[in-house]
């Protein structure tokens, strides 16, 4: 009697056991919107986590959609629409905040001031720049903070120096205006910087080297939508430690490359060694936000408008989710 006890014990406990892993498997993915709105080599973890599947290993239904510039997509989170902006500490990220959005930032991949700075024929130097027009994405956007930055860096003042902004659009736009002498530089990511030199145009500088505080790439989202979905959040970060990851293995270089110039719109794989390079460097595995990044943007925006100075960098982190996964061991 008590073998036949322990054998249904044991039979009931199986088929549980059963149940659930069916359960679990066929639990519909969960549906997440990622906004970058950015076109370069920053959003290449994006793509990867994207094609390699990472997302659907953690149960995920991802889908990126890239915006035409920060505002909107921030616009887009507001309303709902989308759960993360993968984006910088710009005017439209902490504007949002002044304007009542819950938006923290859950990680940081770059948390340093990066990329290239290209210019016409005629500039050597950067007092060069005085009394030049610079090619911006939006004005208080990132690329206009990254420029103001490496400026500040240099010792240049806009105003003082006669340097006129005109606003361009995205990153391809800025590498015709340059080859079209309309501008007469531009801050742009490596691989868009490296068609330019390849046609002649020199390289002012590569403003990673310059190494100034900056969260440049993290994930932003709700409090409220960590406070209700923390699993989703985790699961999200899961696939992009793995993307970073695989994107760090050598024998992986050519399938990157053929992703990142696919997203670039590159006309082949080639053309995407330096957006490679710079994922490889440039990617964090201590995913960490970067206060003293974020410290930083604040300062920039408060020269534009006085109400950023309100905000306090460390009410923009959350990092409770990044503190989990370091202590098992994942960086």
């Amino acid at each position: 009697m008590k073998n036949r006890w322990l054998f249904c014990l044991s039979a009931l406990l199986l088929a549980c056991a059963i149940t659930s892993q069916t359960f679990a498997a066929s639990a519909s993915p969960q549906k997440v919107v990622i906004t970058p709105a950015s076109f370069s080599e920053r959003e290449g973890m994006l793509v990867i986590a994207h094609q390699q599947g990472f997302f659907r290993k953690y149960n995920l239904d991802a889908q990126l959609v890239l915006m035409p510039n920060g505002p909107l997509a921030l616009s887009v989170l507001t309303a709902g629409d989308s759960q993360f902006y993968y984006g910088t500490t710009s005017g439209a990220s902490l504007g949002a905040v002044l304007n009542g959005l819950d938006g923290v930032f859950v990680a940081g991949f770059i948390n340093r001031l990066v990329g290239a700075f290209a210019v016409g024929h005629d500039i050597k130097t950067p007092s060069d720049l005085k009394g030049k027009r610079i090619g911006v994405a939006s004005l208080s956007g990132g690329n206009w903070m990254f420029t103001m930055l490496a400026f500040e860096h240099w010792g240049i003042e806009p105003k003082r120096d006669g340097i006129t902004f005109r606003v361009i659009g995205d990153t391809g736009a800025r590498v015709q205006a340059i080859a079209s002498g309309v501008i007469d530089g531009s801050m742009m990511g490596y691989t868009h910087a490296a068609l330019l030199k390849r046609q002649g145009y020199p390289i002012l500088a590569d403003v990673a080297e310059l190494n100034i505080p900056f969260q440049d790439s993290g994930l932003f989202t709700r409090k409220s939508f960590l406070v209700q979905h923390p699993e989703t959040v985790e699961n999200v970060l899961r696939a992009l430690l793995d993307s970073i990851a695989f994107i760090q293995e050598p024998e992986n270089k050519t399938t990157v490359m053929k992703s990142l110039a696919q997203w670039l719109r590159l006309p082949k794989p080639d053309d995407a060694l330096e957006g490679y390079d710079f994922m490889r460097r440039m990617y964090a595995r201590r995913i960490y936000p970067s206060i003293d990044g974020i410290r930083n943007g604040i300062r920039v925006l408060t020269l534009t408008n006085e109400r950023f100075g309100r905000l306090k960098a460390e009410d923009l982190v959350d990092d409770r989710i990044v503190k989990k996964l370091e202590k098992e061991g994942l960086f």
